[in-house]
């Protein structure tokens, strides 16, 4: 998940092995960035909006 956010958000290939000239700050900060924007990370740790969790009544007519 987070390695397919990198590449799609970032461009990152972290088979290239980019990670290992990296720092673990530089490493943390793209990974924070991942849970501000669309990203599947971001979908994944999110709470369930409270939408979600509001059963729905259906109307009487």
């Amino acid at each position: 998940m987070i390695e397919a956010d990198l590449h799609e958000v970032y461009g990152i290939d972290v088979e290239t092995g980019i990670l290992r000239a990296r720092s673990w700050r530089w490493l943390r900060t793209r990974i924070i960035g991942l849970l501000s924007c669309e990203s599947r990370l971001a979908r994944a740790l999110a709470p369930p909006d409270k939408r979600e969790r509001t059963p729905k009544i259906p109307s009487r007519r």
